[in-house]
């Protein structure tokens, strides 16, 4: 049948081992669930995986289902052999998620607040009492008379695809060709980008790491520095407070992430994620309680953990596919001069742009701790000779 699961005889399950502890069901296998693993092996958390493949990511070292994340019927025998199901990425269609929800399913967060995650256009009909770029949706250059001009597919993008930078109605049109609705925002002149990761309970519990710079290069994002240095004590407590907010009016539960443009000491909002997000990934060496953990303890509605930094600073950079192929190779320099950076690799197929790992060091020299961090992100992906 289309929708039979199949089972990896690499792991084995069994939930007889501990009936007290719940079985959290995760869509994707990818490194968000990869990162996952850890937390909910400490706090006992039987966590079970529904795989594209057995080479995922967090596949690779977790007990998990093989399936179509489209296949309503395959989640509904998936989600049998869990307490509550969750997400690591934003593909599984609404339809499917409604349908989990209709079966009786705890899905978290809710197709009700997924939505506004998956869909750029109901997100910013939602946030429409929130300061955000001036937007519209088109499906044709007739009705855009200005440029330059940002486009966004509705749905689906990511690490910069599905993000154009439009300069003239010829590369609207040749846009429209391949993606016949859009969403055109205005270009916005800003001063930085960060990024507010929160998490919300059941019961309303929330709470908000400090925020992140995030460093973009074509639309992918680099580096990120915690707490953003580009703003000040005062933004950064309205942009917590806006995220916080937003948290609440869209009734997420989990972890969410709201990015921000920053312009002078006005915030715009750009896009939100309602799942562990990249913006995150300092938490897991740099806060008490990393997204990760967070989000299983959202989820689950226990008491949310403490989201304080354990230093004054958090640099993490992503490691993108280059020249290199051994990943492992490069530990033997790297870890020699500087034993305090934390590596955190993926197990994924290099690809040249493709994120297939990440780098953090925590500290108070600021400076001393984004050379690191370069010059590590630089050498593992070949831009630095050995």
């Amino acid at each position: 049948m289309a929708h039979e699961l199949l089972l990896e005889t690499s792991f084995i399950y069994d939930k007889s081992v501990n009936e007290r502890f719940p079985t959290v069901g995760v869509i994707g296998a990818g490194q968000l669930a990869r990162m996952m693993v850890a937390p909910a092996s400490t706090l006992g958390i039987n966590l079970l995986l529904f795989a594209q493949s057995a080479d995922d990511s967090a596949a690779q070292i977790n007990s998990h289902v093989i399936g179509d994340f489209t296949d309503l019927e395959a989640l509904k025998s998936f989600a049998a052999r869990c307490d509550v199901i969750t997400f690591e990425h934003e593909l599984v269609p609404l339809p499917v998620i409604k349908g989990l929800e209709a079966a009786g399913v705890r899905v978290y967060p809710a197709s009700s607040a997924f939505v506004y995650s998956q869909d750029k256009a109901e997100m910013r009909k939602k946030l429409v009492n929130y300061q955000a770029p001036a937007w519209k949706v088109i499906t044709a250059t007739s009705e855009v008379d200005q440029y330059p001009l940002i486009a966004k597919a509705i749905s689906g993008g990511y690490d910069g695809r599905g993000v154009w930078k439009i300069n003239s109605q010829d590369e609207l049109a040749e846009v429209l060709k391949h993606t016949p609705k859009l969403l055109i925002e205005e270009l916005i002149s800003f001063d930085s980008e960060i990024a507010v990761m929160v998490a919300r309970s059941p019961h309303g519990q929330a709470t908000s790491w400090a925020p992140t710079q995030t460093v973009q290069e074509d639309g992918i994002c680099t580096m990120t520095i915690t707490p953003a240095p580009c703003i000040s004590d005062e933004i950064a407590e309205l942009a917590q407070k806006l995220a916080l907010d937003i948290a609440a009016e869209v009734g997420v539960i989990g972890v969410m992430a709201v990015e921000m443009f920053v312009k002078g000491d006005h915030l715009f909002i750009n896009e939100l994620a309602m799942r562990p997000h990249n913006s995150g990934h300092w938490t897991i060496d740099g806060s008490r309680t990393s997204q990760f953990e967070q989000h299983l303890r959202a989820i689950l509605d226990l008491p949310l953990g403490e989201p304080a930094m354990t230093h004054e600073y958090a640099v993490m950079g992503n490691i993108l596919g280059g020249d290199k192929t051994d990943m492992y190779r490069p530990y033997l320099h790297l870890m020699a001069r500087n034993p305090d950076l934390k590596f955190h690799q993926y197990k994924k197929e290099v690809r040249k742009g493709r994120k297939i790992g990440h780098v953090t060091a925590i500290g108070s020299d600021l400076l001393q701790l984004t050379t690191d961090v370069q010059h590590a992100r630089d050498y593992m992906s070949g831009a630095i000779d050995e």
